[in-house]
């Protein structure tokens, strides 16, 4: 799994570059919370970047403003938190019906099944950074619940 981090680290590093604009990499650090994990807050001053990885796929990649810790922390988990979260993403999914999930497990079955790698950039980094950090692991990765599946 270290391959991820590495490879996040590679892919966001050639970006930058080949747009000239080299990111500064004390102002930002990828972080591997693990299997289980335990999701943490957005530290002050920091954006952030999560993911959730399952089996053999990314099944989300999102973004989480300065000002946004509930959407980083905790959205995910509980599939009655936010209009789109991941929770509510698996339990509508039929392809994961086997699982046996419900509102009130969905938490921790995330938490136990699905590693969670987040990157957290310097907020002084701005939101274009961070938008666009999101948009290179969406186009990378292509995440099974990120956008509508009728458009891709």
């Amino acid at each position: 799994m270290n391959d991820i981090v590495a490879d996040f680290d590679k892919t966001i590093t050639q970006v930058f570059n080949i747009l000239d604009k080299p990111l500064d990499a004390s102002k930002y650090k990828i972080i591997d919370r693990g299997l289980p994990h335990v999701p943490k807050s957005l530290p002050a001053g920091m954006m952030g970047i999560y993911s959730f990885y399952y089996k053999d796929r990314f099944l989300k990649i999102g973004k989480a403003g300065s000002k946004s810790n509930a959407r980083f922390l905790s959205q995910h988990y509980n599939p009655h938190s936010a209009s789109s979260n991941l929770a509510s993403s698996i339990l509508k999914d039929r392809n994961m019906a086997y699982l046996n999930l419900t509102s009130q497990n969905i938490s921790d079955w995330i938490k136990s099944h699905c590693r969670r790698i987040d990157i957290l950039l310097d907020e002084s980094l701005g939101v274009f950074t961070l938008e666009l950090v999101e948009a290179i692991l969406h186009y990378k990765y292509e995440p099974l619940y990120e956008g509508f599946s009728s458009q891709r």
